[in-house]
């Protein structure tokens, strides 16, 4: 004997939704961005967010990527190691197979093993130490940005060739992203034969570095060299110079941030910068430039286009295999991509194997201008 199965109004309703849910899901495809939206680097984050969200409303409106519509996922890791593992996972946990991933050093690192593990797709366009790719050798994980054994060498090449000094003191903020930099400028300048004095940790969050300023005075180097990020950088510029020491410093992207000036005051005036170049000059941009307009932000920013460029590294690699996360990685790992950082082509590990770097010069207003290349 056969029974008829009767089904209710209330069956129908969840079978309705469930099959909404799974049209949705079909339709759309995810995209994690954990950046630091809280905190002293959440400029970083902006610059990101601006450069990966432009690229997507872009995409969008162009019809996606095979279909879908992309759902940008934010996510806040603060700048802060302690965070990064939770922002990672709630990435993972959100289902999204693919990241624009962190802009902090000291973040990243911890989060690649996540990534990893889980098998998702991410680029970072901020992170620049060694360590983010050296670790573990991922598969998995890519920057579009240049590693700090490429912008080292290229500020150390500035220093001997353009500054000329005949001594050169190396300050950095004892953390995996300002020492790491740091020691690359070291190991280059003396490559080079460049004399250095003294190279020394200072501690972050210290509100008095005047120990180090008359240690400073009392080597007299014609320049310095910090590394770490804008928070001590101000400081030290406004006490040196109020301390009576006037020589120049040298910073890498870390210290770029605007509230610098709110720190040092006019002490900024002739701060040296390595950036990535300012990308919004190159030619073949202007529809980009066009898309940032069109969706009312602001290209300019040390991460902004590397961030726009790590989206269209996905889309592309989507559009060419699938969604499948481990087709995407093979894909980028074996292809060259024209972005709007231009080329861009990976080594075995997810490094760029080229990177435009550029020195910049800031005046007393907190302004930057590119002087080289």
């Amino acid at each position: 004997m056969i029974f008829a199965k009767r089904v209710t109004p209330f069956v129908l309703a969840v079978g309705a939704i469930a099959l909404a849910s799974s049209a949705h899901a079909a339709d759309t495809l995810k995209i994690g961005i954990p950046q630091p939206m809280t905190g002293p680097a959440t400029q970083y984050g902006d610059q990101i967010q601006a450069g990966a969200l432009t690229a997507i409303d872009a995409l969008n409106a162009a019809g996606g990527i095979k279909g879908m519509q992309i759902e940008p996922l934010l996510i806040d890791d603060g700048c802060e190691p302690k965070q990064a593992v939770p922002a990672a996972n709630r990435v993972i946990n959100s289902g999204a197979k693919f990241a624009v991933a962190h802009a902090c050093s000291g973040t990243t690192v911890p989060a690649v093993n996540v990534y990893e593990q889980e098998g998702v797709v991410a680029i970072t366009p901020g992170a620049t130490s060694p360590l983010v790719t050296d670790t573990i050798k991922p598969h998995f994980f890519f920057r579009t940005i240049g590693r700090d054994d490429q912008q080292g060498p290229f500020a150390a090449d500035y220093i001997a060739s353009v500054l000329k000094p005949t001594k050169v003191a190396i300050l950095h903020d004892k953390q995996t992203y300002g020492s790491g930099v740091a020691t690359q400028v070291q190991a280059a300048l003396e490559l080079l034969k460049v004399n250095i004095a003294l190279f020394e940790g200072i501690n972050v969050g210290d509100s008095d570095y005047s120990a180090v300023i008359s240690k400073l005075k009392a080597l007299g180097p014609d320049l310095i060299y910090f590394g770490g990020y804008h928070a001590e950088l101000g400081l030290l510029l406004r006490q040196a110079r109020e301390q009576g020491l006037q020589t120049q410093f040298m910073g890498p992207e870390g210290v770029a941030n605007k509230d610098l000036l709110a720190i040092a005051g006019p002490a900024v005036d002739q701060l040296l910068v390595t950036l990535p170049a300012d990308f919004t000059k190159m030619e073949g941009n202007e529809a980009i430039l066009e898309n940032f307009k069109k969706f009312n932000r602001s290209p300019d920013g040390a991460f902004t286009m590397t961030a726009y460029a790590a989206v269209q590294i996905l889309a592309d690699s989507i559009n060419a295999v699938g969604t499948d996360p481990a087709k995407v990685a093979d894909h980028m790992h074996s292809n060259t991509f024209n972005t709007s950082i231009g080329k861009v082509d990976y080594d075995a590990k997810g490094d760029l194997k080229h990177f435009e770097f550029a020195v910049f010069r800031w005046d007393a207003n907190g302004d930057m201008t590119q002087i080289q290349p």
